[in-house]
Order: C-alpha cells, then sequence, then structure tokens
C-alpha cells in the first residue's frame, strides 16, 4: 500500500523519499521506479542489527523532511527517533492490522505493541487503515485523541476485469480455457491460515473436483514444508499450484474465479480485498478485522477456522451462471470504485500531511 500511495501522491505538492528499516528488496525497486528515492538502514535480525541505527542521523538530516510518516510497529519507532534529527518535524503514526488478541503475536511483536501504546500520545497523527484496527488499539492503550482512519486505496487503471488475463493464467498452469480457478494471494504467516483455506479446498474438490487452487506469496512453493505436509496430508497436491512471490498481481487477481482471504487474526483493511474485487473477481473472506465492512454484500464473510463454511461459500461463486457472475463482477468493480479509488486515498494523505504541518508553523 505504501508503494501503492507513493506512485498516486503529487510529486510537485510532496516531495517524498522512504527509509527502509531492512533491506528494501522487490518492493524498494517498485518505489524508486516511481521517481522516489529508497534509502535504507540495512538491518539485519539480532541485537546486531542496531548497529545499523548509526547511518539514521545522516540520512535525515540529508533530506530534511517536513514531516515523517512512520508505517507499522517498528516504522513508527524510527520516525519518532528520526524527529531527533529533523529538527522536531511532526511525526506521523500508520498502523496496518487490527488487535483482537494480542497473546497471538510473536515476542518481538508484543514488546512492540505495549511500548507503542506507552508512546502513541506522541505522535501528531495515527493513521489506521481499519476502524476495527483503531478501535481494538485504543481499547489497549493507544491514544484516542490522534487517531482517525484513511482506507487503502486501488489503482482502478492496474487493478480491472481482464479476459486476456483470465486466459494468460490459465495457459501458464496448463489448464484448459474454462478451468475454474479459486485462489489466495498471502505470505506464510499463521494469521493468514493456509490451513483453513487448504481444508476448504478439500471439501469443494469433494463436489467440483476440477477446480484448481492456486496461492501466490512470500513462502508459496516447494521450499516451506509445513505447508506441503498441510498439502499432502489432504491428498490434494494434484490440485494446487503454488507460485511463490510474483509481481503481476492483476493478472492474478483477473485471473480469478474467487479470491479468498482466510486469515484467522491481525487483518486490518486487506488490501487483496479491494485489488480482487476491482478486477471484478468475487471474494469470500474470514470476518476478521474490516473485511466485512470493505466486502459489504458484494462479497462472502464466514467465521474464520471454519472450513465447512468457507468452502461453501466459495462454491456458491463457482456455481453462478455467466449472467450471474457479469452482474456481481460489475457490482463489486462499482463498489470499490465509488469508497476506495487511490486517487481519493492519496488526497486524503495529503491534506493531513500538509494541515499538520501548517499548524506547527
Amino acid at each position: 500500500m505504501l508503494a501503492k500511495l507513493l506512485s498516486a501522491t503529487d510529486g510537485e505538492r510532496i516531495s517524498s523519499a522512504v527509509l527502509s528499516m531492512s533491506p528494501p528488496g522487490r518492493l524498494g525497486d517498485v518505489i524508486t521506479s516511481s521517481g522516489v528515492p529508497v534509502f535504507t538502514l540495512d538491518m539485519r535480525p539480532g541485537l546486531r542489527g542496531l548497529v545499523a541505527l548509526k547511518r539514521l542521523p545522516r540520512i535525515v538530516r540529508d533530506f530534511a523532511p517536513d514531516l515523517l510518516q512512520g508505517w507499522m510497529y517498528y516504522g513508527n519507532f524510527v520516525a519518532m527517533l528520526s524527529r531527533l534529527y529533523a529538527g522536531g518535524a511532526p511525526g506521523v503514526w500508520n498502523i496496518r492490522q487490527s488487535l483482537e488478541d494480542i497473546s497471538r503475536e510473536k515476542r518481538y511483536a508484543r514488546w512492540a505493541i505495549r511500548l507503542s501504546a506507552f508512546l502513541s500520545s506522541w505522535a501528531d497523527a495515527i493513521i489506521y487503515n481499519s476502524i476495527s484496527g483503531r478501535v481494538q488499539h485504543e481499547a489497549y492503550g493507544f491514544s484516542t485523541r490522534n487517531g482517525l482512519v484513511i482506507p487503502n486505496g486501488f489503482d482502478l487503471s492496474r487493478f480491472k476485469p481482464s479476459p486476456e488475463a483470465r486466459s494468460t493464467l490459465r495457459t501458464e498452469l496448463g489448464l484448459e480455457s474454462d478451468a475454474q480457478l479459486v485462489g489466495m494471494v498471502a505470505r506464510w504467516h499463521p494469521m493468514k491460515d493456509h490451513a483453513n483455506f487448504m481444508r476448504a479446498a478439500s471439501l469443494i474438490l469433494k463436489t467440483h473436483p476440477g477446480v484448481r487452487f492456486v496461492l501466490i506469496g512470500r513462502g508459496m512453493d516447494e521450499h516451506n514444508p509445513e505447508l506441503m505436509e498441510i498439502i499432502e496430508s489432504l491428498n490434494i497436491g494434484g490440485q494446487v499450484s503454488l507460485l511463490g512471490e510474483r509481481a503481476d498481481t492483476p493478472v492474478f487477481m483477473a485471473g480469478l474465479d474467487v479470491l479468498v482471504s482466510a486469515s484467522a487474526w491481525g487483518e486490518g483493511f486487506p488490501n487483496v480485498l479491494g485489488e480482487a474485487m476491482a478486477c471484478g473477481t468475487p471474494c469470500v473472506a474470514t470476518n476478521v478485522g474490516d473485511s466485512a465492512r470493505v466486502l459489504e454484500e458484494y462479497g462472502g464473510i464466514v467465521p474464520p477456522n471454519d472450513p465447512e463454511s468457507l468452502a461453501r461459500a466459495v462454491m456458491a461463486y463457482l456455481d453462478l451462471d455467466p449472467a450471474s457472475r457479469l452482474e456481481v463482477s460489475n457490482a463489486t468493480r462499482g463498489h470499490v470504485k465509488e469508497k476506495y479509488s487511490l486517487s481519493e486515498i492519496a488526497q486524503r494523505y495529503a491534506d493531513l500531511y500538509e494541515k499538520i504541518v501548517r499548524s506547527r508553523q
């Protein structure tokens, strides 16, 4: 979302730069291709990575920002620290997940969340990308004075219905042109609950044996032993394609018959739902974070950790006749266009930044 936001920001109005704590990777290339410079602290795992913070003063002073925007918990800390080297420039936080149960987070994340709650009143503003994320964080102790919600936005010129994408994806997978594809786009993480998706897939195959299931994201490959164990235990390996991390997400989204978000917890505003809906692809999601608010009546919502309900909701879309499917496709894309246009979301960020900077003058 940060990369998309920067691509839609008026460069003449706001000059931006990104400071990546770790090596920036593929998304760093995406951001620089939009004309935004990317710096890195090149931090590595472990306490030795803290030594990399010595690079921070020089980078911040060279760019001399008028405002510092943190992005997620650790980025928020670095934004606050950076204010020491930016003449006390205002600092804005960004929180992009919900917080149903802190015990589900990893140890370092729990520490970061607790410290964030303690320090949260120091931020000039805290942007949440979901209503549920704001409510849950404030209930946990985050400041209620400076929070606001700006949802994710989507580039409708990039994510759009495409018969060519459907054909391209099926050709890549060696499938017939009318093969039905159900996909999930998520990195390997317990909160994403790929096991739930795979169990639902095994149930779907009992009545829809021709359906193919496709996964993309970091860790979605044969080198992931935990994922492979799940697939093999369900005996569905022949119907599952693992495509790893990819850059052609619009092709994937537009090529699916149904997009699934199977998360067990932690979602704020799932980007994948907006992207798929912009492509006119029906979505089924677990009722986590703001998923139900995002889909409204334009998608299927099921309880988390319930593969039977997930399977039924997916099959309802697989069984649509062509006319009904086209109606659903037009309605879902229209919903995103009306409420989550990327240009409008970028405008809201820019307006907030300018308001904060003016208040300091």
